[in-house]
């Protein structure tokens, strides 16, 4: 992954309305914080990695909307805060209704201070599969229940939940199903070869 990693004084840590407002000044950027308050810059994603996230999206989308009552879908360009004081912006994620409708509009209208109940990264062609490897811990770590990290450079996908060993699909011929979690939803890894 191309990351450019900005350090930011442990005695003068940069508070959440200060990130915010340094993301909204660099909208051009893809900017998350790790745990240690440190900025990460990101490069944008290639045209077949940006075409394959389009592609999840739209499918992820069209169950979220049928099941709407059960909650809410958000973009890569969402960014939740974490409980470990990171902010992080997954490629797709998903959050139950009842857990987002206790949050404050303000809340709601920044970086939530929430983990998305689920959460898709995708490996682009600049990405260390290492690097997202432990983003998956992390997400797992702050309170995910189910994280897929789909790899289409080498056609596997990692399936992670809490208190249990990483599942590997070792192949696109499968599909992907968001069991008790998101009832219905079945991702075939077909529809990204």
């Amino acid at each position: 992954m191309d990351l450019v990693t900005i350090n930011i004084p442990e005695e003068y840590p940069m508070t959440d309305d200060e990130l915010f407002a340094f993301c909204a000044a660099n909208k051009e950027l893809r900017i998350e914080r790790d745990e240690l308050g440190q900025l990460i810059i990101m490069s944008p994603s290639g045209g077949i990695t940006g075409n394959l996230n389009f592609r999840i999206s739209g499918i992820f989308f069209q169950w979220a909307e049928m099941n709407g009552q059960l909650g809410y879908g958000f973009d890569s360009a969402t960014g939740f805060r974490l409980a470990d004081r990171s902010m992080r912006s997954p490629d797709v994620s998903w959050v139950r209704k009842t857990k987002w409708d206790k949050l404050r509009l303000e809340d709601q209208e920044k970086f939530a201070p929430i983990c998305p109940d689920f959460v898709i990264e995708l490996r682009s062609k600049s990405d260390s599969l290492s690097q997202l490897k432990s983003k998956m811990e992390k997400w797992m770590e702050n309170g995910c229940e189910l994280a897929w990290l789909i790899d289409p450079i080498q056609q596997k996908t990692y399936i992670y939940q809490p208190n249990v060993a990483v599942y590997e699909v070792t192949d696109f011929d499968q599909k992907l199903s968001g069991g008790t979690l998101l009832p219905g939803f079945e991702l075939d890894l077909a529809r990204l070869k």
